[in-house]
């Protein structure tokens, strides 16, 4: 990460986003030229290699991408579900070889035979009408979001309108930043993208830095395999999450708000784009808010294909237009973020419980869940649940009553759940009864709770073709900056295949070398976070896996 780039970038800033500019010439070229990029290089006063080593990190930017009509999910619930060989031949009849594409996931883990064609995702049984489809005659789509009965609905209740908006954060200007800040910090909510790391310590952070400009960045880089619960967030109650931005706004002072939503979810990028313009015509949204001379402007950014991009450094660098590798730390963007200006960047799900703290108090909130994992938190099950979809449930509730009460059990034989997504802890079937919903527990448990996505891994799915897998999708989503990672992911995905494909038995003494290198030398949680499913692996299911090992 360059300073100096970072600062040349800032100057179009937000407004005018050298990253948003090569989105949207992908769009209409299919993937930048060479010339298009010089254009751009010239324009923001950045070399040639920049735009274009930026540019061809982006699966959507890529050469190989250039012809591309329809995708294919290749995300872990679906690899488990083993549907996507028979869309893919389905695919196959309406289109060429060269026209089909994957993304990684597309956030309809709960139906699998997940697809996109023309700025919209498919699942369930839509792979059986793609010839109404591709006529667009066909656009029906399902999910399913649902909610614990006994929980307080913080995030599924009734979907907030522009005008419920705008009376909610007249109470906050009413109160002022000081009272804003205080309702958060007692409501005590930890970050639900996986860190748990308290909310009101970084907007404290951010609002005691003496900058002028700060901005505030929505994470909706939801990239996790299993996890969906920020696309219901962001598709049916935006106007959650830019209230959440906005009062944070408010509270550091700063008057820009970027949400950065990942490009395999095109229906959140379109539903938050449209509640901004509802903000906009209730006096919501740019200069002097409410008449109380505060101003906030929003940006909805669309992210290019890049699982790393949910790194918050990454991301920061991405919305910058630079090649979105992770950032050493110290500083930390609270500190020196967005173009080396103080910034905060929170999860989506984080931003969406802020109204109900502002309307029902931040002790409410902290009354519900645990001690320490206070509030709710939305879960999603995948297809193998039969009760499959997304639930809200309060912190602290038994993990069982979640698996085989709302999600009603397993539709076949399943010997593990892996909770969190790719970098979270893989837990056999004997420990759900185990577990509590919360960080503690799972953390004390050896796993990790992180974005609370669900994986089910049955019976039948060799472990370890999961592992493999798991060590391919860190190999293809490192973003090159540490060799621990970027390496060591190639090396430990080398070692299974060889090991699967007759080769020579893997020497577990290296493998766990490989894991603490991993776990200790990676920049970030992609590389350092990796290793706990494995652990969790080889740990529990070492009678299946010591066949491939001397």
């Amino acid at each position: 990460m360059s300073d100096n780039l970072s600062a040349l970038s800032g100057r179009k800033g937000l407004e005018d986003n050298l990253f948003e500019q090569m989105v949207e010439q992908s769009k209409v070229t299919g993937t930048p030229d060479n010339e298009e990029l010089k254009a751009l290089a010239e324009k923001y006063l950045m070399g040639n290699a920049i735009t274009y080593g930026t540019a061809s990190f982006y699966d959507f930017m890529k050469k190989e991408h250039e012809g591309v009509k329809v995708h294919v999910c290749n995300g872990s619930a679906c690899l488990v579900a083993g549907t996507q060989d028979s869309v893919k031949g389905k695919l196959s009849r309406h289109f060429k070889d060269a026209e089909v594409g994957h993304m990684c996931c597309l956030g309809r883990c709960h139906e699998n035979s997940a697809f996109n064609y023309n700025g919209t995702n498919y699942s369930g049984d839509a792979i059986d009408k793609i010839e109404d489809i591709v006529q667009k005659s066909d656009q029906d789509l399902s999910d399913n979001y649902a909610v614990d009965a006994s929980c307080e609905r913080v995030l599924t209740g009734a979907t907030m309108t522009a005008e419920e908006y705008k009376s909610l954060f007249t109470k906050v200007l009413e109160n002022g930043p000081d009272w804003a800040l205080d309702q958060i910090k007692t409501s005590n909510i930890r970050g639900r993208g996986g860190a748990g790391f308290p909310m009101s310590f970084k907007l404290n952070a951010c609002r005691n830095e003496p900058e002028e400009q700060k901005f505030i960045v929505c994470n909706a880089d939801e990239g996790d395999p299993g996890a969906y619960s920020d696309r219901y967030l962001l598709e049916e109650q935006p106007m959650l999450v830019l209230f959440g931005m906005m009062v944070a706004g408010y509270i550091v002072g700063a008057d820009h708000g970027a949400v950065y939503i990942r490009g395999e979810y095109p229906e959140s990028v379109r539903a938050c784009a449209d509640a901004v313009k509802e903000l906009e015509a209730v006096g919501m949204h740019g200069d002097n808010i409410g008449g109380s001379g505060f101003n906030y402007h929003f940006k909805v950014i669309e992210g290019a294909g890049a699982y790393i991009c949910g790194e918050e450094t990454a991301l920061l660098s991405s919305l910058e237009g630079q090649r979105p590798e992770v950032r050493v730390r110290p500083p930390v963007p609270a500190q020196k973020g967005l173009f080396n200006k103080p910034t905060i960047v929170n999860n989506v799900e984080t931003l969406a419980a802020v109204p109900w703290i502002v309307r029902n108090g931040g002790e409410s909130y902290s009354k519900l869940g645990t001690e320490k994992s206070t509030g709710t938190k939305l879960v999603c099950l995948d297809s193998f649940f039969k009760n499959a979809g997304m639930y809200e449930v309060e912190m602290g509730s038994p993990f069982k009553d979640l698996v085989y009460g709302l999600g009603g059990g397993f539709t076949e034989p399943v010997k593990a759940v892996h909770v969190g997504g790719p970098l979270g802890g893989i837990v056999p079937t004997s420990k759900i009864e185990e577990l509590n919903i919360d960080f503690e527990s799972f953390a004390n448990g050896g796993f990790l709770l992180g974005h609370a996505g669900i994986v089910s891994v049955p019976e039948k799915f060799p472990m370890i073709e999961y592992l493999e897998h798991l060590f391919e999708f860190t190999a293809d989503e490192s973003c090159g900056k540490c060799f621990p990672c970027s390496i060591g992911s190639v090396r430990g995905k080398e070692m299974i295949a060889n090991s699967r494909n007759g080769g020579p038995k893997m020497d577990r003494q290296l493998m766990d070398d490989l894991l603490e290198t991993l776990e200790i030398g990676s920049l970030c949680a992609l590389g350092g976070g990796l290793p706990l499913g494995i652990k969790n692996a080889l740990e529990y299911f070492e009678e299946e896996l010591k066949t491939y090992f001397q």
